[in-house]
């Protein structure tokens, strides 16, 4: 069994929702840990640990980025970390997953479903096995708690509740 921690050097945990319906505002978290544990060179057995910082986001907005760990959303300070927890890796096809798992954001735990691309693996310039990941999949927002809903004076959205994630995920080989 060997197991593979992030490099956050090489990482990004992104998500996308859309903001009043015409365009799509992108945040990240800068603060997450990934850990997984296969036997297989193919990862096909893999079993997957994530989680990150509810305070560590970012939307390139203070303002924003308030009102997202206020109790409206995320409530960083009663829930200030967000977890994935794999309960199947399914090779789909080469190089292509499906990765289901328990995802929790505040108290909320649902099942959710995820792509992954294995980008393969390879040994850098300092000795270190990597192995490359890009992950995406949607969630909607209001299931986890997430309900914080407004409408403008003309009748347009201002939050979308499906949110896209795209996580690009480079591991390291640690044990």
């Amino acid at each position: 069994m060997a197991t593979w921690t992030v490099d956050p050097l090489h990482s990004d945990v992104q998500f996308k929702v859309k903001h009043l319906m015409i365009n799509t505002v992108t945040g990240e978290f800068t603060s997450y840990n990934v850990n997984v544990d296969a036997a297989a060179d193919d990862f096909s057995d893999a079993k997957i640990a994530f989680s990150a910082d509810v305070n560590s986001i970012n939307t390139k907005n203070e303002m924003r980025d308030g009102h997202l760990k206020s109790d409206d959303f995320f409530n960083a300070e009663k829930y200030p970390a967000m977890t994935f927890a794999s309960t199947s890796f399914t090779k789909k096809a080469d190089g292509n997953y499906s990765l289901l798992g328990d995802l929790t954001i505040r108290d909320v735990t649902k099942p959710v479903t995820l792509n992954v691309e294995y980008g393969g693996r390879m040994t850098d310039f300092y000795g270190n096995e990597k192995a490359g990941f890009e992950i995406t999949g949607t969630i909607n927002r209001k299931e986890f708690g997430l309900g914080w809903s407004a409408v403008t004076e003309a009748g347009g959205i201002v939050v979308s509740d499906d949110v896209r994630l795209m996580l690009n995920v480079q591991l390291q080989k640690t044990a």
